[in-house]
């Protein structure tokens, strides 16, 4: 979905306190390796509100109307990496954000559900990205927890470095795990 199209889709919707702003629900995998790495794309985005326009962020984005979390999440990581994964690989939602943030020259409402899914190595397949992506999303990589703790670049969520560790140890969450709270702004992630 472009980000016209979410604007559109969720004009209606608006959360309590931010009616100024339309809402956009996404569905964001932390996605890591079995080398305990995990995957993010470095997004190059000059109308962002972030310093720079550049920011690494999680697969993931927009849930379509008429459509669970679970079944955005399963379309949006074989959008964006071409791994085929069923909608029952994403149970349970291990950490949340949410906030105001500007992608793709869209102020949005940002209400984003994290998964945590594990999956053997495999080799990104980028033909499934839409006109956005190709646009914004300039590279990928793998990172380990320690390069997470100590990247140049900000990371989004902010908390992800501090998240993983339990979520790689199998220590998933009883209740999901607020991605923001070591946000000091507002997060750009929302492709």
């Amino acid at each position: 979905m472009t980000a016209d199209a979410a604007a559109a889709a969720t004009a209606d919707e608006r959360p309590a306190g931010r009616s100024d702003l339309p809402l956009r629900r996404t569905a964001r995998i932390l996605l890591a390796d079995d080398g305990d790495r995990i995957l993010l794309f470095r997004f190059v985005d000059p109308k962002s509100e972030v310093p720079g326009g550049v920011f690494w962020g999680t697969p993931g984005g927009g849930v379509d109307e008429g459509e669970s979390l679970p079944q955005a999440a399963a379309r949006e990581l074989f959008e964006e990496t071409g791994l085929r994964v069923p909608q029952g690989s994403f149970e349970r939602v291990v950490a949340r954000a949410e906030g105001a943030a500007r992608y793709a020259g869209q102020d949005l409402w940002y209400e984003d559900h994290f998964y945590f899914l594990r999956a053997a190595a495999f080799e990104l397949d980028e033909s499934g990205w839409e006109e956005v992506e190709r646009e914004t999303m300039a590279e990928y990589r793998w990172w380990t927890v320690a390069e997470l703790a100590a990247a140049a670049e900000p990371v989004y969520p902010p908390a992800l470095a501090r998240i993983m560790p339990d979520l790689l140890a199998g220590r998933l969450p009883a209740e999901p795990f607020d991605a923001d709270e070591a946000r000091p702004g507002n997060s750009p992630v929302g492709a």
